[in-house]
């Protein structure tokens, strides 16, 4: 019998009940069941099965608080650096990824050694996979390049920033962790995310008198490597 036939609703319901026990945030749930509701949108359409059990299920609801999200203004983007440094350098070489380079909490966790070994026009770059799989190439800013490299030490492969206690890779979920660790250690009195730095880093540079096209190599969306400026 096909496995598909006996899904019902209540099974869906009780799948995004199980995601809110791990600790995923409600956006992330989310996030993750449009994967879910095309599978069995496209399963309907297909003749597969004779309803949609997924196209009523209870999502969760996400509130945005502009208030909780606002960005760091310039002192507080480097109190959270520093603070971060102080921790551990794993939190340093996230902190930096996300507060100077803008990457996605996504981009940051995925990046591996080997990503930023080349150098492109005297500048070393980093090559990662951006939102819709799209391949990119950016300028690693030096101060970024002091901090990862005195984390990586004499590794030449492999993730670069990994779990404190564990050793192993971080994910999506270690990073924004980390951020609100950070966060309560500087003092900081407002949710600050991963996204909320990369916010942050992009908004200073222009407050700064940093040319409105510079900034936009920093900010989305990012291109394959020819249409990017360094």
């Amino acid at each position: 019998m096909d496995p598909l036939l006996g899904i019902q609703r209540a099974h869906v319901e009780l799948y995004i009940h199980q995601l809110g026990d791990t600790g995923l945030m409600d956006s992330s749930i989310v996030t993750m069941m449009h994967g879910v509701r095309g599978f069995f949108r496209f399963a309907h359409i297909d003749g597969l099965i004779a309803a949609d059990p997924a196209v009523y299920a209870r999502l969760p609801k996400v509130q945005h608080d502009e208030s909780r999200t606002q960005g760091l203004d310039r002192l507080e983007l480097i109190r959270f650096l520093q603070v971060a440094q102080t921790l551990t350098v794993h939190h340093g070489a996230l902190a930096f990824l996300l507060g100077i380079n803008t990457l996605r909490a996504s981009e940051a966790v995925a990046v591996r050694i080997e990503d930023y070994a080349e150098i492109l026009r005297g500048h070393r770059v980093l090559h990662l996979v951006s939102k819709g799989n799209k391949p990119a190439t950016m300028p690693f800013t030096v101060p970024v390049l002091r901090v990862v490299e005195a984390w990586r030490g004499q590794r030449t492969s492999g993730p670069l920033v990994l779990r404190p206690t564990t050793g192993r890779p971080i994910d999506r979920r270690d990073a924004y962790r980390m951020v609100a660790r950070i966060t309560r250690v500087a003092g900081i009195p407002r949710h600050i995310s991963p996204h909320s730095l990369r916010h942050a880093a992009i908004t200073n540079a222009l407050d700064a008198g940093v040319p409105l096209r510079d900034a936009q190599i920093l900010a989305p969306p990012r291109g394959p490597p020819h249409n990017r400026a360094l």
